[in-house]
């Protein structure tokens, strides 16, 4: 345990509570409401789909980051995934911004990449 490398640890702790928390917390608060409003048929089925398919990539990229920080192993997909949770935080920032709210998703998003960025170079040195 001595060279294990906490920084994907932490980044695939807190990426699969980000995953349970958009699949439960978003279903209740933004998923049933839409499907419940006025919305066209078209328009809910589409933002049903794409709310899955942020959670199978939520889901899918916790498994990746996991299975990285028990192999230990040299991986350059945990660099790309470090780069798109980076760059998919930037338009929550935006947003809260242009809108004067608070889209909360970078505050998980941002330190995922930050994390799994540091654990990927961790990797690259030892």
């Amino acid at each position: 345990m001595k060279n294990k490398n906490y920084y994907l640890l932490l980044a695939g702790i807190l990426n699969s509570f980000t995953a349970l928390l958009n699949t439960i917390g978003g279903q209740i608060d933004l998923v049933t409401p839409l499907q419940n409003s006025d919305l066209s048929k078209q328009i809910k089925a589409e933002w049903f789909g794409v709310w899955h398919m942020v959670t199978i990539v939520l889901f899918a990229t916790s498994f990746m980051i996991i299975k990285a920080f028990l192999k230990g192993s040299k991986n350059e997909t945990l660099r790309n995934i470090a780069y798109l949770y980076i760059f998919i935080s930037i338009p929550f920032m935006i947003s809260s911004v242009i809108f004067q709210l608070l889209a909360p998703q970078w505050i998980l998003l941002l330190p995922i990449g930050i994390l799994t960025y540091l654990g990927h170079k961790k990797i690259a040195v030892t």
